[in-house]
């Protein structure tokens, strides 16, 4: 199963250059069963990774271009009477899929981002009061533009938290920039290396990988210390440290360990705590960013010998 993994990122690479650690975070977020949020500029490849992925994986693919104009039930679905048969028939939304792309996420409605968080949280839908539920296994991977506001929604922290990590891509750097444009026409196939099934097993396996209670004490540490910082008004919540430790499972498995390292913790911190914390007026007013003060948390607290 392992070796699979390693052959889905060399899928991955066939059209994603030089990002081979994005590609490692996104595979240990969807080993973990959580959603991405991509927030970076257009054109870095966003779509290409999410694309890559489901042909990779074997999964059904679907991509929302969010604009003021969609409504939650073009993500949810609806109910549309039948003359022929005289009832109402269920319309699947564009949610009901593997993995769903939810592009440019804060320029649609906030009632239309209320309905795409539920299903991410639920993963099932209501409409007109019966339940339909989405297919395992669902990943969605929400991107927005950090720059340029106008017609804009922002998602509230509330709703950030329903992601389990921020992620930016970047520019590629020279080589992979060289390597992008001398590959631009071969258009290279993504061959798929894994099924569904597959992949549900590989989960279930990652939940089995073995935490120490020291690791557990750390985890706790690095909340409670998020929470008490002066350089932070809001810290992270438990949901927050159920997700770090489960991309430290993910990440462990993924390095071919049955156990968790303090190393594993300290590697996802930055991309699972970075959305949810917001800094205080006096961090702010210092230009303070979010990974200094993370940083300046692992220096205080005590660190796992394992």
């Amino acid at each position: 199963m392992i070796f699979q993994m390693q052959r889905i990122c060399d899928e991955i690479k066939k059209n994603i250059k030089g990002k081979d650690a994005i590609i490692n975070r996104v595979l240990c977020t969807m080993l973990a069963g959580g959603h991405i949020l991509l927030e970076d500029i257009p054109g870095v490849g966003k779509t290409t990774l999410a694309t890559s992925i489901s042909e990779a994986m074997s999964l059904d693919y679907k991509r929302v271009q969010f604009t003021p104009d969609v409504m939650p039930s073009d993500i949810t679905g609806f109910n549309m009477y039948n003359a022929q048969t005289q009832k109402f028939e269920y319309h699947e939304g564009s949610a009901i899929c593997n993995l769903l792309l939810a592009d440019e996420i804060n320029r649609t409605s906030p009632k239309t981002q209320s309905a795409l968080l539920e299903l991410m949280e639920e993963g099932k839908v209501t409409v007109d009061g019966v339940t339909h539920y989405i297919p395992k296994p669902f990943f969605v991977i929400a991107t927005q533009n950090p720059f340029g506001s106008a017609g804009t929604q922002r998602l509230p922290e509330s709703q950030m938290d329903r992601f389990m990590v921020r992620l930016s891509m970047g520019y590629p750097d020279h080589s992979a920039s060289v390597e992008i444009l001398r590959t631009e026409a071969l258009n290279e196939k993504v061959d798929a290396v894994m099924t569904k099934e597959q992949l549900l097993e590989l989960q279930e396996s990652v939940k089995s990988v073995f935490v120490d209670e020291a690791i557990l004490e750390m985890v706790v540490n690095i909340s409670e210390a998020s929470r008490t910082s002066e350089n932070i008004q809001l810290g992270l919540s438990p949901r927050g440290a159920k997700a770090l430790l489960r991309m430290a499972k993910a990440q462990a498995f993924l390095n071919k360990r049955d156990f968790v390292t303090a190393q594993d913790v300290i590697a996802n911190l930055s991309c699972v705590a970075s959305h949810r914390i917001v800094l205080s007026a006096k961090a702010r007013a210092k230009n303070i960013d979010v990974d200094f003060v993370l940083n300046k948390i692992l220096d205080e607290i005590n660190m796992p010998k394992i």
